[in-house]
């Protein structure tokens, strides 16, 4: 069974490809309608990581994305920071 991992969970997909396509389109779709009550915008990225699995500009999309969250994102300034950062100034 196909699965997508999103941060540490694993999500199992539906094992035909017409299926996760079929999904995938769905869930965009529904994203593109998240101002309706039960529809969310969550939707649209949720459509492209499925979508990712089987079409490659999804996937470049994704990846992209992903680069760029890790680079603007709210947690990109302390990944890199470490022990080093807070050390003193060396003795003249």
């Amino acid at each position: 069974m196909t699965h997508v991992r999103l941060g540490r969970r694993r999500l199992p997909l539906p094992r035909s490809r017409p299926v996760r396509m079929g999904a995938g389109v769905a869930l965009i779709l529904g994203g593109v309608l998240g101002f309706l009550p039960i529809l969310g915008f969550w939707m649209l990225p949720l459509g492209v990581i499925v979508l990712s699995v089987d079409s490659p500009v999804m996937r470049r999309l994704r990846r992209r994305s992903e680069v760029w969250w890790g680079r603007k994102g709210p947690l990109a300034g302390k990944a890199r920071a470490g022990p080093a950062d807070d050390r003193a100034d060396p003795p003249a």
